[in-house]
């Protein structure tokens, strides 16, 4: 894979502005951006919503108060250094912190690209003998970094061991590479893949801007979807990316025809220097508003946030409920902004 790896290379085929050409490496989240990724850019464009995903700025250094490196907690909730179960029924591996292109909103820059490398097959046994003692585990998320980064063999052997220890285990395999580097995904992948069906697969992806849905990443995500592997897309609303109704809407619904389910819309997490990127709640709700007007329940994402301080996920969006009477009648407000009455049933009838 040809990839961007340092300012030096970007300097050469981007102008970059001040803010970004100020940015320095060392101490920070790697630069990193795939040859095909970057060829998404508008190099004419210096506000282009693939540019500002990708490419560094001197904001990173701008940490706030109420920002953290770890605001969710994970390492307070982790088993081990690879292994976190913040909610009763499902845990994540971070599988390793390399990815193909690293994003400047990452939340796990904690981990994401210092060098720690792919977990260990130690790493991987002692995560699977847990979930065999911990039944009420029922879902597990390779993570990171980006599991697909690994070889074919490397996810052949990681699926094998935790399917002999947990078959009924549901698996998420949550990765960017459909939409950074979509070549990577290749028929022999997903058939290694397959292979270990005994429990679900999903795959979950974020694309974040409609024109990441290219026919590459479409074709990429399609041959698991071909394969009986659910796709849900979990976008995160970034300001001067895709903080409008018109953007999102166009993006949901081209997900939906992709066969990609539209599943969250995150609101940034508070990690430092990523502040910048976040929008503010009021126009984040007044956004998941206009989309609720716009798309069907198939096309609309749940507006999430994750709380900091490990306070686990909540939905933000508009009350709906304006009041209760004791006469069992509720009222409404519609998303046009009508009022209508529902009344609850007689139960002592």
């Amino acid at each position: 894979m040809e990839s961007i790896c340092s300012l030096e290379s970007l300097k050469k085929r981007l102008a970059l502005t001040p803010d970004e050409a100020s940015f320095q490496e060392k101490g920070h989240l790697p630069v990193k951006i795939s040859d095909y990724y970057f060829h998404l850019i508008d190099p004419d464009d210096p506000d282009d919503p693939i540019r500002r995903q990708v490419v560094p700025t001197i904001h990173e250094y701008q940490a706030r108060t109420w920002e953290d490196i770890d605001p969710l907690e994970e390492v307070a909730h982790s088993i081990t250094d690879r292994l976190i179960h913040r909610y009763k029924s499902r845990v994540a591996f971070l599988v390793t912190d390399y990815c193909a292109t690293y994003c400047r909103h990452c939340f796990r820059r904690r981990f994401t690209g210092t060098m720690h490398g792919p977990a260990t097959r130690e790493d991987i046994q002692t995560a699977a003998d847990y979930c065999a003692r911990h039944p009420e585990v029922t879902e597990i998320l390779l993570t990171g970094g980006d599991m697909l980064t690994l070889s074919d063999e490397k996810i052949d052997e990681m699926l094998a061991m935790f399917r002999a220890a947990r078959p009924d285990l549901v698996i998420r395999i949550c990765t960017r590479i459909p939409v950074t580097f979509p070549e990577r995904i290749t028929d022999h992948l997903v058939q290694v893949i397959t292979s270990h069906r005994s429990a679900a697969f999903y795959l979950m992806v974020q694309f974040n801007h409609p024109r990441e849905l290219t026919p590459q990443s479409i074709a990429a995500v399609a041959k698991f979807v071909d394969h009986g592997i659910p796709a849900m897309n979990q976008s995160v609303l970034l300001r001067g990316v895709n903080d409008d109704a018109d953007t999102l809407e166009e993006l949901c619904n081209k997900l939906l025809a992709a066969r990609i389910k539209p599943y969250y819309l995150f609101q940034g997490d508070l990690v430092e220097g990523t502040d910048y990127f976040r929008v503010p709640l009021e126009k984040g709700m007044q956004i998941e508003q206009e989309l609720r007007r716009r798309l069907s329940g198939l096309a609309m994402p749940v507006y999430t946030s994750d709380l900091p301080h490990g306070g686990g996920k909540i939905p933000l969006c508009q009350d709906y409920l304006v009041s209760h009477g004791d006469d069992g009648s509720w009222t409404f407000r519609t998303p046009e902004g009508g009022l209508r009455h529902y009344h609850d049933p007689n139960v002592q009838g």
